[in-house]
């Protein structure tokens, strides 16, 4: 048996790229796993492969993630894992170009996908004692990424939603990390694969990818940001800190923990 038998894992954007990978490696290691996906042919043959359950969603709508843990917990009897990957990007450098409902699409999947599928998903995988949750966001998500500014905002708030998440998280057992692979081999790139392959720039493949996601589920550090390039193991981000206040006794001091700011602006 797998590692990871008996457990119950849901990966979003499942029915292709990085999810399809993640759903098919989680498979292998004995969990049970639903795929959610948009496309729902898509995820159906995703997991008629390894006899999972399909759910088709739009995972950015709120009212979509009742049903989705309704239908996991119904077959499966509960989650102790889940892969927030679903992910899209706008295509538009340009900030002038920029179109309302491409935006919206981008902030929708990428952001309310995963800030949706994790205040849902916290309270099944408390009712089974802890879990684990790791989000898709990119090495955008690190750095500025010219080619597509709005891709790169949602993955910098994937990011600092998972780091800042880990305490409260932490009390009820749930680990949550970050993955931020650079380019993989995915439709998403379909458009610019030729360029891609012509420049001679290294793409990754999905496997490593999902790789990195089975040893974040599996494991028990939390609040990391996993870098992942083609050739290279993954490892996690080195974040700095920012200088600290210098007045009177408080170099370096930090909030309190209990600190929520409003209307700041």
């Amino acid at each position: 048996m797998g590692a990871l038998s008996g457990k119950v894992a849901v990966v979003t954007g499942g029915g292709s790229g990085i999810g399809l990978a993640t759903a098919a490696r989680l498979a292998d290691t004995g969990a049970s796993v639903a795929v959610v996906d948009l496309d729902g042919v898509a995820a159906e043959r995703v997991a008629d492969e390894f006899g999972g359950l399909a759910v088709q969603a739009d995972v950015g709508r709120s009212d979509a993630w009742p049903g989705i843990i309704e239908a996991v917990t119904s077959r499966f009897g509960g989650i102790d894992f889940a892969h927030l990957n679903a992910g899209v990007m706008t295509g538009e450098a340009d900030i002038t170009k920029l179109d309302d409902d491409t935006y919206r699409r981008a902030v929708g999947v990428n952001v309310d996908g995963v800030v949706f599928g994790v205040r849902a998903l916290v309270p099944a995988l408390t009712a089974r004692g802890g879990g684990a949750i790791v989000a898709t966001a990119s090495l955008a998500g690190l750095i500025g990424f010219s080619p597509d500014p709005i891709y790169c905002l949602t993955k910098h708030a994937v990011v600092g939603l998972v780091r800042s998440l880990v305490p409260q998280l932490g009390e009820h057992r749930i680990t949550i990390n970050a993955v931020c692979p650079s380019i993989v081999d995915t439709p998403m790139i379909a458009e610019q694969r030729g360029l891609l392959e012509q420049s001679g720039f290294p793409l990754i493949d999905v496997s490593a990818v999902a790789e990195a996601v089975i040893d974040r589920l599996s494991g028990e550090e939390s609040g990391q940001a996993m870098v992942i390039q083609a050739g290279r193991q993954a490892l996690a981000f080195r974040f700095g800190r920012p200088p600290g206040p210098r007045a009177g006794g408080t170099v370096g001091q930090l909030p309190p923990t209990e600190f929520a700011a409003h209307d700041q602006g």
